[in-house]
């Protein structure tokens, strides 16, 4: 019987044994041709090299590239934690570097106070701390943390740095307020330390500008005062204990009616770094009775 059944009238079929038995030679063949020719490998090779290859290396740099930023992005978030936990260590450093400087500052100043203090050791004293000031460029006056609870009296000498600063002016419980002898308003007696002569030592902000203050009814009629000379407060002054710096000439005029003499001198005292004083707890008054 023919493997081909056709009708009159009917498509073409063909049989499924015979379709399959086709099917199984032609496979057999291409697989034969495969093994022992490159006649189809080749193609497909072709094709694969141009398709597959630069999809598969597409694939890999996509790969790679979404690993190594990853790996950006975990560095970048150590390289953050790192730089927070540096940033807050260099705040407390700043913090404690601060402090070291504020505690310097301290015992520097404190220093001083002492090396002040065994100089007039002649006199009872009490330190005090500078709680508040008067505006302006200076130390015009200000307020310290002590009163009359602590034994303060108004008119008691303050002293400062190497010499005088100035005196209380008004008394409260805990507190006092102090004029300083840089003040426009402010006049005591002096004299010079070398050769004992006396002048008049008067406050001047404006000229303070310079770091100087003024003093004048100086009588040297044997000129023997110079510049460099130190100038103490004197035994007739009526506020201020006898003896205390005051400061160094710096300059000396003959005054119009050639028997005086006047100038400036440099005050003992840095008025514009005060923060610590010392309370004489003493009055002239009292020393002259």
């Amino acid at each position: 019987m023919s493997p081909i059944v056709k009708k009159k009238g009917e498509k073409f079929t063909l049989s499924g044994k015979y379709l399959l038995f086709i099917l199984t030679i032609l496979c057999t063949g291409l697989i034969v041709l495969t093994l022992y020719t490159d006649y189809i490998s080749r193609p497909l090779s072709v094709i694969a090299g141009r398709i597959v290859v630069p999809m598969q290396e597409g694939i890999s740099y996509v790969g790679s590239s979404l690993s190594g930023r990853s790996e950006e992005l975990v560095h970048i978030r150590d390289l953050l934690a790192e730089n927070e936990r540096l940033r807050s260590q260099i705040d407390q450093l700043t913090i404690e570097n601060t402090m070291y400087k504020q505690d310097r500052y301290e015992l520097t100043n404190l220093r001083d106070l002492y090396d002040l203090d065994a100089q007039y050791d002649d006199y009872e004293k009490i330190g005090a701390r500078i709680i508040a000031r008067d505006p302006g460029n200076w130390f015009h006056s200000f307020t310290i943390n002590k009163g009359y609870e602590d034994g303060l009296e108004v008119d008691m000498n303050i002293m400062a740095g190497s010499g005088l600063v100035g005196r209380i002016t008004k008394v409260g419980p805990n507190w006092s307020k102090v004029i300083t002898i840089i003040a426009d308003n402010s006049y005591l007696s002096g004299q010079v330390l070398a050769t004992e002569d006396t002048l008049i030592v008067s406050g001047n902000l404006e000229l303070y500008a310079d770091g100087v203050v003024e003093f004048e009814q100086l009588k040297d009629n044997a000129d023997r005062v110079v510049i460099g000379d130190k100038i103490v407060t004197s035994n007739i002054s009526n506020k201020y204990l006898p003896g205390i710096l005051i400061g160094y000439i710096t300059s000396i005029n003959r005054d119009a009616n050639n028997l005086t003499k006047s100038g400036r001198l440099t005050p003992a005292v840095d008025f514009e770094r005060l923060d610590i004083v010392l309370v004489i707890l003493e009055l002239k008054q009292e020393i002259e009775e």
